[in-house]
């Protein structure tokens, strides 16, 4: 772990989780929902690393045109698009077979247990761009009961709209008494994460599971001109739970 301001992990009473690139290895689920399309094109020269590339850039134009639309509707719109950018062929069955992969993207090794251990020192919350029923198939397999779920669909916008985190503050207000100084935000996307998070004052522990701290490889998640300076920074949420596991106090 490496600390980057004078905080403590004792210092926080909810842990509010990103989901997808944080606890769900969402890059694994797009390359392997995308396979169906390179098989019928016989398109084997595209790579992972250019389709997760475009798929962050029609991604992010899919959901701020149109930020009532629920995740599914928006993966299939993606997934469209990425035809037409690859120069592929692609029909409405490959199109919304895409848009329900979400529910078989994996889960991180790590994350099961890192939750189980979180979930005996902090109320554990999360904060997502998808919809109710896609997390829910997901949590299925992330080991523990949230305390609170908030998602795209709830909300009526998508991460990074300051919207969403405002929804977040006030929900934690009003269900649970907690204030900001009580919540470490705790994510992957310093676009759809901690840039506006930090934006609005709010602590964040970076789960750089790529790696972009050392090798700037952005994955699927857009890039950014200034990055934020993240209170923590993590490779995984393993490294994170044996971090709050070995602080004095604990």
């Amino acid at each position: 772990m490496q600390k980057m301001l004078s905080v403590s992990l004792r210092d926080f009473k909810v842990l509010t989780f990103d989901c997808y690139g944080t606890l769900i290895d969402w890059e694994a689920g797009i390359w392997d929902a995308f396979q169906p399309l390179i098989a019928s094109n016989r398109r084997h020269d595209v790579t992972r690393e250019t389709l997760l590339e475009a798929f962050a850039k029609f991604e992010n134009r899919q959901e701020s045109e149109a930020p009532g639309m629920i995740y599914p509707e928006v993966l299939t719109r993606v997934h469209a698009a990425l035809a037409e950018h690859f120069d592929m062929q692609t029909n409405a069955r490959l199109d919304l077979d895409f848009g329900n992969s979400l529910p078989f993207w994996p889960a991180f090794p790590d994350t099961a247990d890192a939750l189980r251990y979180l979930k005996t020192r902090y109320k554990l919350v999360i904060l997502s761009n998808v919809n109710r029923l896609g997390f829910a198939a997901s949590n299925r397999k992330l080991g523990v009961e949230f305390d609170a779920v908030y998602t795209a669909e709830d909300i009526g916008s998508y991460k990074p709209a300051l919207t969403n985190f405002e929804y977040l503050l006030e929900h934690l207000r009003q269900g649970f008494g907690l204030e900001k100084r009580d919540i470490l935000h705790t994510a992957q996307s310093l676009f759809h994460d901690h840039a506006p998070a930090k934006s609005l004052g709010l602590t964040t522990a970076w789960i750089d599971r790529r790696r972009l701290s050392e090798s700037g490889n952005w994955g699927a998640t857009a890039r950014i001109d200034e990055c934020p300076d993240p209170d923590f920074l993590f490779h995984s949420m393993g490294e994170m739970a044996s971090a709050v596991a070995g602080e004095p106090g604990r």
